[in-house]
């Protein structure tokens, strides 16, 4: 099943309150068609409509749809920018980012749009429980109520990773006046916890459900990963460890197509239709009002349309080849990045060459394109800018790397188990890679104690997760991000992305004129302006460090 946002609308009126404003327009409760909170709960569609509209606040431009992958995917420099890439978001790159950047509000606005909505139903429990059983069963209710607080769990799952200490809604304020900053992130965590445990006894199977919506495998797996974020090592592999169901796709590229979407790997993604409709592609980065059910990637970052971004040179040279331990290249490089000589549905791959001046010489210097979630598969480009192919919010494959870094990690961790859980991940059919533990890969990635175990954890996560939001957060939890950033800006074969003179000239890092990145910084993005301009509750000295303006 898409879920298709024709169904969100009489729900968004009802669920859209504006709890990260004191606005009271934005709070107040509005429909066109009368009805309100003490009678919508009256009907199976009524329901159904209510929880649809939880899901499409991920489908906004702040989020799934555009900006919340060039904001992670750049600020882990997993890409690099080409000319034509818009301020707002070459300004992850450099981390020249502030309070007042448009994206890094709405992403705010959208995740606290998405628990207002989710607060809606969950409030709402004793009106829903009285729906004739004739109309809903039991079983039905349940599954709705914890599609709300799996999906309540996975906002705040985003937000605490971006913001750290954020207000906490359970219920929309009464007097219209937004929340204060919770006083410790372990708040966060105890709710999106205590959301997740409930959702696993009330949501159903993959099998038993449509697809698209939120699962018990998806609660597990979203429950570990939060735990492991916690360094809950055994708790988090526990969480994984009910995971049932679910196995890695023999073809690594079936979970980026269209056709093959929501696949045997596939425990949660974002669903996207270009058959839907996209009406209201350039206005929906909080609201998610009208139709947004088709994806901006394949536009934004296909080498054969907008290319505003490339996968970097430090990811590419991640990738293994035959110069590096005498095995074949690793198939993930090319099914995840185009390069020259590739064949694409229109032929074969030329990508032009870009002279620029790198440490005072000049070089040629060959873009590379995304391959994973784009369309040139099938076509040979975008059509009307708009994409059906899903984004991955959690897949198996992820959840095997999570559990191989609980099991080396917990106290009574066994380092041959986690190398065996890494090892599954290269042996999916098509990838088929020397594994762990043998002469080949002991002469380029040992795993003979837990630190060299972890390097060889980080290397695999970022062949195979390349792309999808997730490994800014790994470097950041794992206290490599300073490290990382560092080593990038003092390389005199930098990326041309650090550029800031628009010459392609290098300059060291104390010299850089646009990078303002630093640790206390840039661990996480600042509370939006707005928010502290709207919320009584929130004053400019609640800021994270670095933004105050």
């Amino acid at each position: 099943m898409k879920i298709n946002k024709l169904l969100f609308i009489p729900a968004l009126v009802l669920g859209a309150l504006a709890i990260n404003s004191c606005d009271a327009d934005k709070l107040e409760l509005k429909n066109p068609n009368d009805l309100s909170p003490e009678t919508y709960f009256t009907t199976d569609a009524q329901l159904q409509s209510a929880v649809n509209s939880i899901y499409g606040s991920l489908q906004t431009t702040s989020l799934y749809n555009r900006h919340m992958w060039f904001g992670l995917d750049n600020m882990s420099h997993e890409t690099s920018g080409n000319t034509q890439l818009e301020a707002d978001k070459r300004e992850y790159l450099d981390f020249t980012f502030n309070a007042s950047h448009g994206a890094i509000e709405g992403f705010w606005e959208s995740c606290y749009r998405g628990i207002n909505k989710a607060n809606f139903v969950i409030n709402n429990v004793e009106k829903i429980a009285l729906i004739p059983e004739s109309v809903t069963p039991q079983e039905r209710k349940d599954k709705f109520i914890g599609e709300a607080k799996f999906m309540r769990a996975l906002y705040y799952f985003m937000l605490v990773n971006r913001y750290g200490r954020i207000p906490i809604y359970e219920i929309a304020p009464a007097d219209n006046v937004g929340k204060a900053r919770c006083t410790d992130v372990a708040e966060v965590w105890e709710l999106i916890e205590r959301d997740l445990v409930d959702a696993t006894t009330l949501l159903l199977n993959k099998a038993d459900e449509e697809l698209g919506r939120a699962t018990k495998g998806a609660a597990w797996a979203l429950l570990g990963k939060a735990r492991l974020y916690q360094e809950k090592y055994q708790s988090a592999l526990d969480a994984f460890n009910e995971i049932e169901g679910y196995s890695l796709e023999p073809v690594f590229s079936n979970n980026f197509r269209e056709e093959t979407e929501n696949g045997v790997e596939s425990l949660f993604e974002v669903q996207f239709s270009r058959e839907a409709g996209y009406s209201a592609r350039w206005n929906s980065d909080r609201s998610d009002v009208g139709l947004n059910e088709a994806c901006f990637r394949d536009q934004e970052y296909g080498w054969r349309d907008w290319f505003n971004v490339y996968p970097s040179d430090n990811l590419t040279a991640e990738y293994e080849t035959a110069a590096d331990n005498g095995v074949k290249t690793d198939p993930r490089l090319g099914f995840t990045i185009y390069q020259n000589g590739d064949t694409y549905f229109g032929g074969t791959v030329e990508i032009a060459d870009v002279t620029t001046v790198l440490g005072g010489e000049t070089e040629i210097v060959t873009r590379q394109g995304w391959n994973k979630y784009h369309s040139y598969y099938k076509q040979a480009n975008v059509v009307d800018m708009s994409s059906g192919i899903n984004m991955k919010v959690i897949r198996y494959a992820d959840v095997l790397l999570m559990m191989a870094e609980c099991e080396a990690n917990r106290p009574s961790g066994d380092l041959d188990a986690a190398i065996a859980l890494m090892n599954q991940v290269r042996q999916r059919g098509d990838v088929d890679m020397p594994l762990y533990d043998t002469p080949e890969m002991d002469a380029i990635y040992p795993v003979g104690n837990l630190t060299e175990f972890m390097d060889a954890l980080e290397h695999e996560r970022k062949v195979e997760l390349a792309g999808e939001q997730i490994r800014f957060d790994d470097l950041l939890r794992w206290g490599k991000l300073d490290a990382f950033i560092a080593q990038l800006v003092s390389d005199p074969n930098i990326d041309p992305a650090w550029d800031n003179n628009g010459d392609g000239s290098w300059l060291p890092i104390t010299e850089q004129a646009g990078l303002v990145y630093s640790a206390a910084r840039n661990h996480l993005w600042p509370i939006p302006q707005a928010e502290i301009d709207r919320n009584t509750n929130i004053e400019t000295t609640d800021q994270n460090p670095g933004y105050a303006q």
